[in-house]
């Protein structure tokens, strides 16, 4: 298959995703490890940290849908960009100025993940106006591969800086990312998009109502945040159980969920090729019934060596199965949304998708609590084997 140029103006765009996503991953884990080792912070309250700053960024965010579609979109990635960058920049300024509070890591977590949101509702819409309708997968496919290698390099890297500096020089890198993604987005040079100040309802339910009201979209929706909540509900279980449970050294740890990772940058890369020979509506239906299927082989973890191929092997098979699955779903999400309404539809999106995360979470730590977290693990894979079935007649315009 031959390379498909895309144009200068998406290698910028791809050059921004790419830094704030690198650097995001190399600060993955710097907030906990802040709470506990600088602020000296419970278990409970790191928890805390955790799902209340993803609950609450998205319940915040939620409105921000139809004033992005209303602007042109590259002025909103950059402020978004510098909201984050000022957001995270405040933490090591106020660790050296010996003020840092547990109240301000919620805040940050909280601003940062309203950005978060808003940038990729705006980065969408303008990917839409950027790439033509036949670009769209492999240009999804290009920012669904980075994510991955950001995946699988930035931690390692990210912990090899927090074992040298301390973990809150990592949050200032991540910061330097942000306004690094500011500037590459600034190098963006054509027209823009916005949509007519009177052209569509603003109500910000009204990403609902166009995702409700078209079948496919639905049932699509739905399948992408129940196995994305479902696999996000395991992830402190699966920690719980490595590092508690089966006393997994660090370094094997960061094994068996970067190498993994890797799986997804060639899933990525795979995808495009695989829909052009296969159809993409026959592509999506493998890979997302694969991608539900592998998680329940975590029920067979245990310590040791057989323990942690395991957790590779499984994690590897999931993440390029994701990898495939993911830009076919991003370039259909694309296509049947009008582009007046694509950030309102990303947003919503984005809102529902952390909030039934940080719901499920909730849940199935309580599940491990009365059971233990094996047996929560294993009902996750269970339960994600029956959402592929919303795939069965969700995506017949593929």
């Amino acid at each position: 298959m031959r390379r498909m140029r895309l144009g200068h103006n998406f290698r910028w765009l791809w050059s921004a995703y790419a830094v704030s996503t690198y650097g995001t991953w190399m600060a993955f884990g710097a907030f906990p490890l802040i709470a506990v080792q600088v602020l000296h912070s419970t278990v409970f309250a790191v928890a805390l940290l955790e799902a209340a700053g993803l609950a609450v960024a998205a319940v915040v965010a939620f409105p921000l849908g139809p004033w992005v579609d209303r602007r042109a979109k590259r002025p909103v990635m950059i402020a978004m960009d510098l909201a984050r960058f000022l957001a995270m920049a405040s933490v090591p300024l106020a660790y050296f100025c010996g003020s840092l509070s547990f109240g301000q890591l919620l805040a940050v977590s909280v601003v940062s993940g309203t950005a978060s949101i808003a940038f990729t509702a705006a980065s969408g819409a303008y990917l839409k106006h950027l790439v033509r309708g036949d670009q769209l997968l492999v240009a999804n496919g290009r920012f669904e591969g980075t994510s991955w290698v950001a995946t699988a390099a930035g931690p390692p890297l990210g912990g090899a800086l927090v074992a040298v500096l301390g973990p809150v020089v990592t949050v200032l890198a991540n910061a330097l990312s942000y306004l690094l993604s500011a500037l590459g987005i600034l190098r963006l040079r054509g027209s823009d998009v916005a949509a007519p100040a009177a052209s569509r309802e603003s109500g910000f339910l009204e990403g609902w109502r166009f995702i409700v009201g078209d079948r496919a979209l639905r049932r699509l929706f739905l399948n992408a945040i129940l196995v994305s909540g479902l696999i996000m509900a395991t992830v402190p279980l699966l920690s719980v159980l490595l590092l508690g449970q089966y006393h997994y050294p660090a370094w094997q740890y960061g094994l068996a969920f970067g190498l993994p990772a890797l799986g997804g940058f060639a899933g990525a890369r795979l995808s495009a090729r695989l829909s052009a020979r296969y159809g993409r509506h026959r592509v999506m239906i493998v890979s997302g019934w694969s991608r539900s299927f592998f998680p329940l082989g975590l029920a067979l973890v245990q310590p040791g060596l057989p323990g942690l191929l395991t957790v590779i092997v499984v994690e590897g098979l999931l993440i390029t199965c994701m990898g495939v699955f993911n830009p076919i779903l991003a370039t259909e999400r694309l296509r049947r949304t009008p582009a007046d309404r694509v950030a309102q539809v990303l947003t919503t999106w984005s809102v529902s998708s952390k909030l039934l995360q940080a719901a499920l979470m909730v849940i199935w730590g309580g599940l491990a609590t009365l059971t233990s977290p094996l047996t929560a693990i294993t009902l996750s894979g269970l339960f994600l084997l029956a959402t592929p079935l919303l795939l069965r007649t969700g995506s017949g315009a593929a």
